[in-house]
């Protein structure tokens, strides 16, 4: 399978798992899950339509690892990313002592004053690495990365999560946990 096709079928589950599950006559059940059989049903009424072997090559396959399927794999949901209504039983966990967020230099400003907030998805979404960080910031332009301060976030009461592809998840971050990272370049 190509790696074309792959791509196009995470972006067509991302958006409809994540922002438009009732365009193909989809509801998230609690977790987030959805029957895999209804899935692959709706794409191919809705002219999209998807193999059961493609499906488990883009949760298998995919290198941020947007995807799970449940332990009967009879179900899958997306790990994280949604805006729309979903509790995906998460339990809190305690977070390491940093973790970072990339975005893009245009939003330091903002983001000093006001700290990271969630926008129109569920959670801000944040790193243990800084290299992966960086990649994210890089979608959005020249990228800066944030540390935050987790440790000092979790001695205050702030809950975090981690997704199962290992994205951690918090409700916010005030400004006063975060600190701007200088020596980006010399990443790789």
């Amino acid at each position: 399978m190509h790696q074309s096709r792959l791509v196009k079928i995470s972006k067509y589950l991302s958006y409809h798992l994540r922002h438009q599950p009732e365009k193909l006559g989809l509801t998230l059940d609690v977790g987030g899950w959805v029957p895999v059989e209804m899935l692959l049903a709706a794409a191919a009424k809705d002219g999209f339509p998807i193999s059961a072997d493609e499906l488990q090559a883009v949760v298998a396959k995919n290198d941020k690892k947007r995807f799970s399927f449940d332990e009967t794999k009879g179900k899958i949901r997306a790990n994280q990313g949604h805006s729309v209504a979903v509790d995906l039983q998460l339990a809190a966990v305690k977070p390491p002592e940093k973790l970072y967020h990339g975005t893009a230099a245009s939003a330091v400003d903002s983001i000093l004053k006001q700290g990271l907030q969630k926008m129109s998805r569920h959670h801000v979404h944040l790193s243990a690495e800084i290299a992966i960080a960086k990649k994210v910031g890089e979608r959005h332009g020249r990228p800066v990365v944030f540390i935050v301060d987790a440790a000092a976030m979790d001695a205050q009461g702030y809950p975090f999560y981690r997704s199962d592809n290992g994205v951690w998840l918090v409700d916010k971050v005030p400004p006063e946990f975060l600190q701007l990272l200088q020596q980006l370049q010399q990443i790789t």
